[in-house]
């Protein structure tokens, strides 16, 4: 079966070819996501404390199957606890327990990369 062909970087300017699958060489990974993290804050800094950590751990404990997987008809262990509708800095729909969802990591990644391409 043949190989996708590798791809430039998408860094402007580089040439650097990367797999497939990935949009830039380990060079530039580095230093975009150095910027994307002084754009958004760090994690802390968007509410995601140790607060937020207990209070994550008792929802997870209070709801343990994913709620995407539970509509499937499966049963997989749920890691994430997920905002439905993002909150964007919105502190009360941040901390609002209506709008949280168990999911599990697929579910959760599949969520956000939806989110991230409207």
């Amino acid at each position: 079966m043949p190989y996708r062909a590798k791809k430039a970087c998408f860094y402007p300017g580089c040439a650097e070819l990367v797999e497939p699958g990935d949009t830039y060489c380990k060079k530039h990974k580095k230093q975009y996501f150095r910027q994307d993290r002084r754009k958004r804050g760090s994690p802390a800094s968007r509410g995601y404390n140790y607060r937020w950590q207990k209070v994550k751990d008792l929802y997870l404990k209070k709801h343990p199957l994913c709620a995407q997987c539970l509509t499937e008809g499966k049963t997989v262990p749920a890691e994430v606890v997920d905002h439905s509708i993002p909150h964007r800095g919105d502190y009360n729909l941040f901390w609002d327990e209506s709008n949280w969802q168990s999911l599990c990591t697929l579910h959760h990644n599949r969520k956000i990369g939806k989110e991230k391409n409207k």
